[in-house]
């Protein structure tokens, strides 16, 4: 089995699991096979010092189709 990991960045005004959710739905649209994520970051955008959104940076992990040993 291969595996490739690419990195993605979700934000959502609901809030960090949210977004990363989103990300990977997206995603998911057209990588197939994802196995995990990773959270790598996240960061609260504030505005007039309340927080409007979490951006959220994720590294996916997926299997890569081997049609080689099939």
């Amino acid at each position: 089995m291969v595996e490739k990991t690419i990195d993605l960045a979700g934000t959502s005004s609901i809030g960090i699991e949210d977004a990363v959710i989103l990300a990977i739905k997206r995603a998911a649209v057209t990588v197939k096979n994802i196995r995990q994520a990773k959270l790598v970051d996240a960061v609260a955008l504030v505005e007039n010092d309340s927080v409007i959104r979490w951006r959220v940076r994720v590294e996916v992990t997926f299997t890569i189709q081997d049609t080689l040993h099939e």
